[in-house]
């Protein structure tokens, strides 16, 4: 177990530290920065009918891979807007996706609170 706690305060150093919970054991927040957002919105131009997501199945690669980029993009953005405000850290984490109307159109949203440990 000591290699992945060395493995984690090494990312520490050189990432934001990002979690869905309000607390981190051993972490102490110092100060509570204010709420941080990131958004992204992305076409699904690839699949132009519901049949063709039938074909391919609704978990098909195609939608995982644009899922989990646009899902990072979102995350950069959050942390950039924490870096900015001084923090190392974003907790309370909360991620929300949808489909625009009738659309294409997907957006992703994350909110959290940028602290400082």
């Amino acid at each position: 177990m000591e290699w992945s706690i060395d493995f984690i305060n090494s990312i520490e150093n050189k990432h934001m530290l990002n979690t869905t919970t309000h607390n981190i054991d051993g972490k102490e927040i110092k100060e509570y920065l204010g709420v941080v957002n990131g958004d992204t919105i992305s076409e699904l131009h690839f699949m132009s009918s519901l049949e063709e997501a039938i074909r391919e199945g609704f978990g098909g690669s195609q939608y995982q891979q644009l899922f989990s980029e646009a899902r990072n993009i979102a995350f950069e953005r959050m942390n950039q807007k924490a870096m900015e405000m001084g923090a190392n850290g974003v907790v309370g984490i909360d991620l929300d996706c949808g489909i625009l109307g009738n659309s294409e159109i997907m957006m992703i949203s994350v909110n959290g609170t940028a602290v400082k440990f």
